[in-house]
């Protein structure tokens, strides 16, 4: 019985190897090393974080799905950055973000994901952000729950044990995956006043309406009205009122009744 492991006695709080897993996906050594010298200077240091990257630089070894996934599964920090390769550290630093995520733990223990811009709901974008031509974005009170977060600097809770769908694929809209995945188990996402540059504003491309009507596909299937049956217990799930109506107990009740009846006929 040595080899028993009792779950219960051995709870304990997690502890971490580094404060911050930094995760990159990388297709320009010189742009990332630039990224990281300015992590460096802003207080990142390599005793309190670990830098992780996925090397495109040949080929597309990774696409972003699969490789946010593999620094999911690796990373070592408390928390895990996962982003783009063209952001730099040179507006806010290591205890700004230590704020920011204090703030946001007072707010709410249940976030599971947060980042520096998104959206609370249609045409209600939030961002605080800068950009090289100097100009600074920021619109919103902060933090701020949203249902979807912009991709270049995503932080996420490692406790939290999230990850991106393995169906999907691609270089976009993996934060919103990422969002409606963290809802699913229970967590919620902000986006928090950490002020970095952006060097660019987003690329829409072909491959990015693919994701996108690959993505609506997959959570309006997952999402359908439907009827569960377990050994033990059957019932309907439906996020319409119609739905629901549709599947009260009465509703039930009488399906059952249909079916009994059809039977006997038989």
């Amino acid at each position: 019985m040595s080899n028993v492991l009792n779950i219960a006695s051995s709870i304990q709080a997690e502890t971490y190897a580094f404060e911050f897993s930094i995760c990159t996906l990388v297709t320009r050594k010189l742009e990332y090393n630039e990224m990281l010298q300015s992590f460096l200077s802003k207080g990142f240091s390599e005793d309190k974080c670990e830098y992780i990257f996925a090397d495109n630089t040949e080929k597309n070894n990774f696409d972003a799905f699969s490789a946010i996934n593999l620094f999911l599964k690796k990373a070592k920090g408390r928390y895990i950055i996962i982003c783009h390769q063209d952001i730099l550290i040179n507006k806010d630093g290591f205890e700004d973000l230590m704020k920011c995520l204090v703030q946001l733990d007072n707010l709410d223990a249940s976030w599971g994901v947060c980042g520096n811009a998104g959206a609370v709901g249609p045409n209600h974008i939030v961002y605080y952000i800068s950009y090289p031509d100097g100009t600074f974005m920021n619109k919103g009170k902060f933090p701020l729950k949203v249902t979807g977060l912009d991709e270049n600097f995503l932080l996420v809770k490692n406790s939290a044990n999230l990850k991106v769908s393995n169906d999907l694929s691609g270089f976009h809209l993996y934060a919103t995956d990422l969002v409606l995945q963290a809802e699913l188990n229970g967590f919620s996402s902000y986006v928090i006043p950490f002020n970095l540059t952006h060097k660019s504003r987003g690329n829409r491309d072909a491959d990015f309406f693919r994701i996108r009507n690959e993505l609506i596909s997959k959570y309006n299937r997952f999402f359908r009205t439907r009827w569960i049956q377990t050994n033990s217990t059957v019932f309907h799930l439906s996020g319409s009122f119609l739905g629901k109506l549709a599947g009260n107990p009465l509703f039930l009740f009488l399906v059952r009744m249909w079916n009994g009846l059809k039977k006997r006929r038989k």
